[in-house]
């Protein structure tokens, strides 16, 4: 098998992000086990408010081809977002609605999703660190077929958690990313 190809996708674009700084440790982690990482932000991929009747007339935008592509050059997903009211942002909400659109062939509708892994993170300066986005984000994950491990990171306390470096200070927090990290490698080595 080649190497491993990991997509780390934030859910954030805003200068300083906890989540951007998190989706770095975990690029970080990822290549210290010798797998092959691309990050790239959302701001790369603008897409129109999802509504069927834009699909309808518009067809599903290029910008949405371009990130299914993306995704299917890899052989798993990182997707680490904030959590706004308790649940998944619009930015993250909209690319998975449009990339669930996105038709093909010879694939057929959302098939980036099927049998892809799929872990998943958040970073939050609350003591949740997230953990609610990350039970709708796995809903709607699993909704599209997708393949989400077990293990999850929900950082809490974001604003005080990196060195100067974007690298996690707790050996908790390490070891939760670590675990994630060695857990989508494993999935992904099982599945492909």
């Amino acid at each position: 098998m080649s190497a491993l190809k990991i997509l780390i996708i934030p859910g954030s674009t805003r200068a300083g992000s906890h989540n951007v700084r998190l989706a770095a440790a975990a690029a970080y982690q990822f290549v210290q086990a010798g797998v092959d990482v691309t990050r790239i932000s959302l701001a790369d991929f603008p897409l129109p408010l999802y509504e069927a009747d834009v699909e309808t007339s518009s067809g599903v935008p290029p910008q949405a081809l371009n990130l299914k592509r993306m995704i299917a050059a890899h052989h798993g997903v990182l997707l680490v977002t904030p959590e706004y009211n308790a649940s998944v942002p619009p930015l993250v909400s909209n690319a998975i609605a449009w990339l669930s659109r996105v038709d093909e062939p010879p694939e057929g509708r959302g098939a980036v999703f099927r049998n892809r892994p799929f872990a998943i993170a958040a970073a939050s300066e609350n003591r949740f660190g997230g953990v609610r986005v990350l039970a709708a984000l796995r809903l709607m994950l699993t909704a599209c077929n997708a393949m989400v491990i077990p293990s999850q990171v929900a950082l809490a306390f974001a604003d005080k958690a990196y060195n100067d470096m974007d690298r996690l200070k707790l050996p908790a927090d390490m070891a939760a990313l670590d675990a994630l990290v060695q857990q989508l490698i494993e999935t992904v080595q099982q599945t492909t």
